[in-house]
């Protein structure tokens, strides 16, 4: 049984078009949990209404994650954001890994891609999958799929307010984290506001910021 499970706050916009694009996975889905930080334009009763569970709690992306899955009653756990769309054959993808005894430690995560034709997409696209490739970090935004049972011996999501999915992704490490042949198409609305070079250098500053030790709570002022 696989659950899904999608943080959100205030995404009553987009969150129809994400629980719609999983509809062709009737057969692979158990359960939809909606982990929400105190929406206050309906997204819980949105949720609610297409057939999700809905926990209610603190805001933020890792308690949100962590109340999510700790809810969940799958055996494999698909961390999907709110703003985020799988591509038609994601269902067949998750299968197929799930399927795999080799899978039972690792982890999948979808391709990077951003709602805009605009040619500042593609090249971000490309960095994207540079830095999975490379550095093994894939981000929240290209979704999590795990056995249930894996992310609890990993610890699951820390309850912090930044970098909670590079800090599951290092737990993980590069050699058990696998990309899947689909996807994940996610809203630009926040490159578009805050620029296609701007964002991902303020992105770049606060993971290398991370890694040298600065704390999330810290980073998550400077990220905004």
């Amino acid at each position: 049984m696989l659950s899904v499970i999608i943080p959100t706050l205030n995404a009553a916009a987009a969150l129809p078009a994400s629980l719609a694009a999983l509809a062709d996975g009737g057969a692979v889905i158990g359960e939809i949990v909606v982990s929400d930080g105190g929406s206050s334009d309906g997204t819980a009763d949105i949720a609610r209404a297409a057939g999700c569970r809905v926990v209610e709690g603190p805001r933020g992306r890792g308690v949100q994650l962590g109340a999510g899955a700790g809810a969940a009653r799958g055996d494999w756990l698909l961390f999907l954001h709110a703003d985020t769309c799988l591509e038609a054959g994601w269902a067949a993808a998750v299968q197929a890994f799930c399927a795999a005894p080799a899978n039972a430690r690792r982890a999948g995560y979808f391709r990077f891609a951003l709602a805009d034709a605009a040619p500042a997409a593609r090249r971000l696209e490309a960095i994207v999958a540079w830095r999975c490739r490379t550095l093994g970090l894939p981000y929240g935004d290209q979704g999590l799929l795990i056995a249930a049972a894996a992310y609890r011996a990993l610890g699951g999501f820390p309850a912090v307010p930044l970098m909670e999915d590079v800090e599951l992704a290092r737990r993980i490490g590069p050699a058990n984290l696998v990309a899947l042949p689909v996807p994940a198409v996610t809203s630009a609305a926040r490159y578009r506001r805050g620029g296609y070079w701007l964002r991902p250098l303020r992105n770049l500053l606060c993971l290398g910021l991370y890694f040298a030790g600065v704390a999330p709570t810290r980073l998550a002022k400077l990220y905004g």
